[in-house]
């Protein structure tokens, strides 16, 4: 095992190497290279990299977590979802591809999944039944997740590429005739004000299934 290389270290610097060079990059010789270990030293600690990206996720959730508990709870379910979504995308913002990273893994700090109880107990005091509040968490998750994605390729994108996205070479494109779709183009706003109207309309959608 080599000399002070733990599980945090690694996961310290996955995340430091996920910022640099994205998804893409996190690779067991980038880790190790950026560690100053040889690559086999890593799997005394992680078996591959899935393992890698739950260990990853779960550092992400758990400061998810430790934000939530500093937050006061909602007055309703709907203003704990809310809170809740703001809170996951903030935290996936903060790293690059952050929200791609979370995709498809499992939590291992069984910490995190328990601070799930008095939610639960708080939304289903107020009428929802298990399954409606485990729903609602699901859904709000696959919401930011997908939402966060779009919006960090769309910029990422951009910065490579400052015309991708131009709204004036799309009307072009599309020619005189589709006047409503061209004017929908000119619409479309990115970030947190698209976040909020997207959220907005999905606990719309929760409320009156579940109300």
């Amino acid at each position: 095992m080599a000399k002070g290389i733990t599980r945090e270290r690694i996961v310290g610097a996955a995340l430091e190497l996920l910022d640099d060079k994205g998804m893409d990059g996190i690779t067991v010789r980038a880790l190790a290279t950026r560690l100053d270990v040889r690559p086999p030293a890593l799997y005394w600690h992680l078996r591959n990299k899935q393992e890698l990206l739950d260990e990853m996720s779960t550092t992400v959730m758990r400061r998810v977590s430790n934000a939530l508990s500093q937050t006061s709870p909602g007055a309703t379910w709907r203003a704990d979802l809310a809170a809740y979504a703001r809170i996951l995308r903030t935290e996936f913002l903060l790293h690059r591809d952050g929200a791609r990273m979370f995709s498809g893994t499992r939590i291992t700090d069984p910490d995190v999944v328990r601070a799930r109880e008095p939610w639960f107990a708080r939304w289903t005091a107020q009428g929802l039944t298990l399954t409606e509040a485990d729903d609602a968490t699901d859904l709000i998750v696959a919401f930011v997740v997908g939402f966060v994605i779009e919006e960090q390729e769309r910029r990422q994108s951009a910065e490579t590429d400052p015309d991708r996205y131009s709204v004036t070479k799309r009307d072009v494109w599309l020619g005189p005739d589709v006047p409503l779709v061209k004017e929908a183009g000119h619409l479309r706003d990115d970030g947190d004000a698209r976040f909020e109207r997207h959220l907005g309309i999905v606990l719309e959608g929760l409320t009156a299934r579940l109300v």
